[in-house]
């Protein structure tokens, strides 16, 4: 039964992720149909966030618990806080800016090396997650893998600074936000950090939408196709994905779970093949090999 167990909550962390992968490509056409990466963010963020609320206050409460607005104390705030922002508000502004000013495929590149990092942080403050010999091989593996895949045959990268900086900002985001959730995961359920992971980053805009007011929703209205794209990042990639992946944070561990962005890219270009009408390569195909047995040995544990 354990096994099985576990054997679920890798399942849905790999449908999250493959959810994910596809972000890159719907946000990509939105970006194109006219909307800033700010107001796709508030957005998709809104309708998540007040999808979320309603299912707290509508199916929950029967239940016979209280609601719960804020945390324990305020420390506990303040890292909701800060998961809002990391996880929410600066990680989706500074990965959707980036596709502004660099390709998609440096975007996609240096986000899905976010595990690196999160591996890293996560090393220095908790012990017990430190990776093991085999574990770090796993993970060198499928990085290589990552780059394989998102080079796909084409070894020159169009270097730009600041959107490969914007990238790299996201993914140190990703890290943090991966390493807080350790924390609260310890002392609150899924379902009450998600909602106020989305509060907090809708709130944390604020100050940006007082400088550049405007939502442009009538853009989203009168485009169908956007309008469906919008939704899609709002029900599907934010508030379901949202809440299964802080709950598969909970039940694989931070690191284990993190390690499951190295198959970002492989949706992405999947995608952006069936959509954009990309190429894949046999570099492809390879990457992805190296992914997947990186990813196996990466959650081998110490017996």
């Amino acid at each position: 039964m354990k096994s099985n167990n576990r054997l679920l909550y890798h399942l849905v962390a790999f449908i999250v992720v493959a959810i994910w992968g596809s972000t890159f490509v719907f946000t990509k056409l939105l970006l194109l149909g006219g909307l800033t990466p700010a107001q796709i963010f508030t957005l998709r963020f809104t309708i998540a966030y007040l999808l979320i609320l309603g299912y707290s206050l509508l199916v929950r409460q029967p239940e016979g618990r209280p609601f719960r607005w804020l945390s324990d104390n305020w420390r506990d705030e303040l890292l909701m806080v800060a998961l809002g922002i990391t996880g929410g508000s600066l990680y989706f502004l500074a990965e959707n800016t980036s596709m502004n000013y660099t390709t998609t495929t440096n975007t996609s590149l240096i986000v899905s090396l976010s595990p690196l990092v999160a591996t890293f942080l996560i090393s220095l403050f908790y012990q017990s997650q430190r990776l093991n010999r085999l574990q770090c091989v796993g993970s060198l593996m499928a990085a290589l893998g990552v780059v394989a895949v998102v080079l796909n045959g084409h070894f020159v990268l169009h270097l730009s600074p600041l959107g490969d900086s914007l990238a790299f900002c996201a993914a140190l985001c990703w890290g943090f936000y991966s390493l807080m959730m350790i924390r609260a995961n310890q002392r609150y359920d899924t379902l009450f950090i998600t909602r106020k992971v989305f509060f907090y980053g809708l709130v944390s805009m604020i100050p940006y939408f007082i400088v550049y007011p405007g939502l442009n929703v009538s853009i989203v209205l009168h485009q169908p196709s956007l309008l469906w794209n919008l939704l899609f990042l709002g029900c599907v990639a934010s508030m379901l994905c949202y809440l299964a992946w802080n709950w598969v944070l909970k039940k694989l561990g931070a690191v284990t779970a993190t390690n499951y962005i190295y198959f970002n890219p492989v949706t992405t270009i999947l995608f952006a093949w069936a959509i954009l009408s990309e190429q894949i390569t046999i570099y492809f195909i390879l990457g992805t090999v190296l992914i997947l047995v990186g990813m196996y040995l990466a959650d081998k544990r110490k017996k």
